[in-house]
């Protein structure tokens, strides 16, 4: 299995929890603000509790630390909503990385590393993981992963890293694929929210909206939805 190309750090963040640090790139993989509040606030509150479809599904690109998913884990149980959460890695990291975090006790964040990849796996009544390793540049109606999920997606967590880091994430020829494989009234969450990704958006069909950042993070994300209707 591959691991990622270059070496990594951890760091502390504002809120209290951890995050990692890529010296080569320069980049975190989190807020230094606030990992944990960042990654609930872009991804569940202003992605997942702003989807109405139940059960939901889900698609990560770029699992990382597992945090993401774990925190939707946690919305799901909360709420009794049945997730379906499909989660896209190239280069996935060593356990012992990951638990170094500190992000949580509970079993289950260990069972969301260590269960197979390419497989379906129910990690509780209302939680389902689907864990692939795969470069999601390379998109395409044939991928194989793509046909464990016939009926699309409704939440797509975007949590590549920045666009000056790793442009190849963040062309457009990559969005107007996630914009067919999501259904409609669908709803794609990201950090950035630069004019330049925000157009884009625009131009590949998406009604996008700024919204405020996490709490002493940035100062604003982008949330980008799939229209009901083409007249919208």
């Amino acid at each position: 299995m591959k691991e990622p190309p270059y070496s990594i750090q951890i760091e502390q963040t504002a809120d209290g929890s951890a995050t990692l640090f890529v010296p080569a790139m320069e980049e975190h993989y989190h807020s230094v603000k606030g990992a944990r509040s960042e990654s609930k606030h872009i991804f569940v509150e202003s992605g997942l509790l702003c989807s109405t479809a139940d059960p939901a599904h889900v698609l990560e690109i770029g699992f990382g630390t597992g945090l993401n998913a774990m925190l939707t884990l946690e919305a799901s149980g909360r709420t009794q909503r049945k997730v379906i959460y499909t989660a896209l890695e190239l280069y996935p990291l060593e356990w012992n990385t990951v638990k170094a975090l500190k992000y949580s006790e509970d079993p289950l964040f260990r069972q969301l590393h260590h269960c197979p990849w390419e497989e379906s796996v129910r990690i509780t009544e209302t939680f389902e993981l689907r864990k692939h390793q795969t470069d999601v540049t390379r998109l395409s109606p044939e991928s194989e992963w793509l046909f464990s999920v016939p009926s699309g997606f409704d939440v797509v967590y975007f949590d590549a890293f920045a666009p000056e880091k790793q442009p190849e994430m963040w062309k457009k020829q990559l969005f107007d694929k996630l914009y067919v494989i999501i259904n409609k009234g669908g709803v794609l969450t990201t950090y950035c929210a630069k004019g330049s990704i925000r157009r884009m958006l625009q131009d590949c069909g998406f009604r996008v909206e700024r919204l405020p950042g996490p709490p002493h993070g940035k100062r604003e994300i982008l949330r980008a939805t799939k229209p009901l209707t083409t007249e919208e």
